[in-house]
């Protein structure tokens, strides 16, 4: 897995001042992407062993809420099998920190058994996450004054209520 950004102060992608993981590969292509650099999966650099500790570095401070995930597409399979690891240490490491995740899948078709995204790691890795943002990002339905969504179709899903 490659990844394109690391940003160890982001105020934009969830609440409080997160550790943000911008990874590469998304096959969605959404029109008006503000990371389309991160559509190619081979875009950035690889995600090793010292990646993973950077992060869990970045997560120690305690104003730091917590972790998102973006990208790209988290939820592409070819990103799931690395990312489930790194959310369950961080789990493991941060309990009282929340995960959150963006995807333009849709939870409830994409990610479920059958579903064009679904892999045998997709239930562990939502079981990780406090919230999903979940959706294609539509042009045509950007909204500024919506608040970690770029646009009225995306919602915000609170994956504690749904265990």
């Amino acid at each position: 897995m490659n990844y394109a950004n690391i940003k160890k102060y982001d105020i934009a992608d969830g609440p409080g001042v997160r550790v943000s993981l911008f990874v590469s590969g998304c096959r969605h292509h959404c029109k008006g992407c503000f990371n389309y650099e991160a559509w190619d999966f081979e875009y950035g650099r690889s995600y090793t062993a010292e990646t993973e500790a950077e992060i869990l570095e970045a997560l120690k401070p305690g104003y730091i809420a917590g972790l998102t995930l973006l990208g790209g597409e988290p939820f592409e399979p070819e990103n799931q099998a690395e990312l489930v690891k790194l959310l369950r240490k961080v789990r493991e490491t941060y309990p009282e920190k929340s995960i959150w995740s963006y995807t333009g899948y849709v939870y409830d078709k994409d990610l479920v058994p059958g579903g064009r995204a679904y892999t045998d790691v997709t239930d562990e890795m939502l079981s990780y996450l406090d919230v999903l943002v979940d959706g294609p990002f539509v042009e045509e339905l950007k909204d500024i004054t919506l608040q970690f969504r770029g646009s009225s179709n995306q919602r915000i899903l609170e994956m504690s209520k749904k265990r």
